[in-house]
């Protein structure tokens, strides 16, 4: 069955479910001044977050690439995959200053939380699916 769809009232929907802060420039400010005075680094948390996403999808172009268009495995293009897993680590950096830690400690808090997550050290899809309260 094809469903026609009425993008007016999809556009409108959109409009109707995203927050105020998104939309309007005023509630963007004001939100970052309140932010500011909690003390979180806005400007360095946004940095990060989208540099992140931007260069982990270059790095998932050249898998993509590789997996699904023929890509050859070469020095160079793995070069191009380290070179961009450093971007990433430029970024990941940047989140640590803004959230005022090391590398260490987020590595242990991973570490600790998969501990956690699969008891006995081992993967298992069950553990995976059905998580407890509060692993997100």
């Amino acid at each position: 069955m094809i469903m026609s769809v009425d993008y007016t009232k999809y556009k409108e929907f959109v409009n109707e479910v995203t927050s105020l802060q998104s939309k309007e420039h005023e509630a963007f400010v004001y939100r970052v001044q309140e932010l500011e005075g909690e003390g979180f680094p806005t400007e360095r948390l946004l940095t990060a977050a989208v540099g992140m996403c931007a260069e982990a999808g270059e790095f998932t172009e050249v898998i993509k690439k590789t997996v699904f268009q023929g890509k050859p495995v070469t020095e160079e293009n793995l070069f191009h995959l380290k070179r961009e897993l450093g971007d990433i680590m430029w970024y990941v950096m940047q989140a640590c200053m803004g959230l005022d830690t090391t590398l260490d400690e987020i590595v242990e808090m991973n570490v600790e939380k998969l501990k956690a997550r699969y008891p006995g050290g081992q993967f298992d899809v069950h553990y995976s699916e059905n998580r407890k309260e509060g692993d997100l």
